[in-house]
């Protein structure tokens, strides 16, 4: 008998060396695959996610408080940040000239008012001249027409007197509806020109919240027959603590931003505590409402190049990799539109230690034990 080659004795090895490795690790695989895994149905109930919108802050009202006169602010009555009443004294300017201007007047219409008096005398004097024709009637016009003239100086003394009064009332700026003063950039003795800036005036004991909605959000809105206008909403505040007192949508813009593609809306909040403020910034936060939402277990869902995948069941308890697309994703869940229907059997856990095609041995999972497996992370 002729001898075999070492080459061929080697290489007879190596083949079955390779073949028994193999087969022990397809053992192990299948003993693997062969144990007891939590299988459930896909959740359906009504659920609720909350949807987040930047929110600009202004007071009701907030208006800006201009010297309407040129002087020296003779008083400051205020102070930075205090509270103040319909109609209080803030600020005081010098009133001098204004007085002057008064009394100057006040004499003109006396002096005129004399005139017109000194004129109808004359009138009247005239007037029994030209019954006896003594004197033409063309000097009786010529006096009542003199007369007329002196009623216009007495109503242009009239008219500088209110604008003077006018003007020394502006010296008085008072506040035109209760709120909080803002900063005063002008200090006492300062000299201010028309229509300077003296502080700013806030009514905080309710305040706007202002915030864009994407069209796209506008018509998930609509269509959920989530009506936004008069519904409850509440805000986030900075600090990422929610305010204690909801809202309230009352309008909205009537199209949208062609350049943003928003939609502008408008929230009420009562501020009892005076902690909003003009110009502050927050979240609109908005609860919405899914009916018969279908729910998976975020855990019970793995990726294969950046698409998501799950393991359904079949009637041989075989695995089957199924592509699913979440319409959103919420606490611990995807809600789906379609991929999976509620009576079909998903894998809850375990999906990195499966293959396609394993068969296993299921252990079904009730719902309401599975949404709390759900929530282990």
């Amino acid at each position: 008998m002729s001898k075999i080659p070492n080459v061929i004795w080697k290489t007879l090895l190596f083949t079955g060396l390779i073949s028994f490795a193999s087969c022990k690790g397809k053992n192990q695989q299948t003993a693997e695959a062969s144990g007891k895994h939590k299988v459930i149905h896909p959740i359906v109930t009504d659920t609720t996610y909350l949807t987040e919108y930047v929110a600009e802050i202004n007071s009701v009202q907030n208006i800006e408080i201009r010297s309407r006169v040129r002087g020296y602010i003779q008083q400051i009555l205020v102070d930075e940040g205090s509270y103040v009443k319909e109609g209080q004294i803030l600020f005081k300017l010098s009133s001098r000239i204004f007085q002057e201007e008064l009394l100057k007047a006040k004499s003109q219409l006396k002096s005129a008012e004399a005139e017109y008096k000194y004129a109808g005398v004359e009138i009247k004097n005239t007037q029994l001249l030209v019954d006896k024709s003594i004197v033409s009637k063309s000097e009786l016009e010529m006096l009542k027409a003199k007369q007329e003239m002196i009623q216009a100086k007495i109503d242009e003394a009239r008219s500088a007197i209110a604008l003077a009064e006018l003007h020394i009332s502006y010296t008085e700026v008072k506040a035109p509806f209760s709120g909080y003063i803002n900063r005063i950039p002008n200090k006492k003795g300062s000299l201010v020109e028309e229509d300077a800036l003296l502080t700013t005036l806030s009514d905080n004991r309710e305040v706007y919240a202002y915030f864009n909605v994407a069209e796209a959000d506008y018509l998930n809105l609509i269509s959920s027959n989530k009506d936004l206008d008069n519904n409850r909403v509440n805000l986030m505040l900075a600090n990422n603590t929610i305010y204690g007192h909801p809202g309230r949508v009352e309008v909205s813009e009537s199209e949208f931003d062609k350049a943003t593609g928003n939609i502008a809306f408008r929230a009420r909040f009562t501020n009892p505590g005076n902690v909003l403020k003009h110009g502050a910034n927050g979240k609109i936060v908005i609860t919405n409402t899914v009916k018969n939402a279908l729910l998976i277990p975020q855990k019970s869902t793995f990726e294969i190049q950046d698409k998501l995948f799950i393991y359904v069941l079949d009637k041989n308890n075989q695995l089957q990799q199924r592509l699913i697309k979440p319409a959103m994703r919420i606490t611990d869940y995807f809600i789906l539109n379609s991929g999976i229907s509620p009576d079909e059997y998903l894998l809850l856990e375990g999906a990195e230690n499966l293959r396609n095609g394993d068969r296993i041995q299921p252990e079904i999972v009730k719902n309401s034990i599975a949404q709390g497996l759900a929530t282990i992370k």
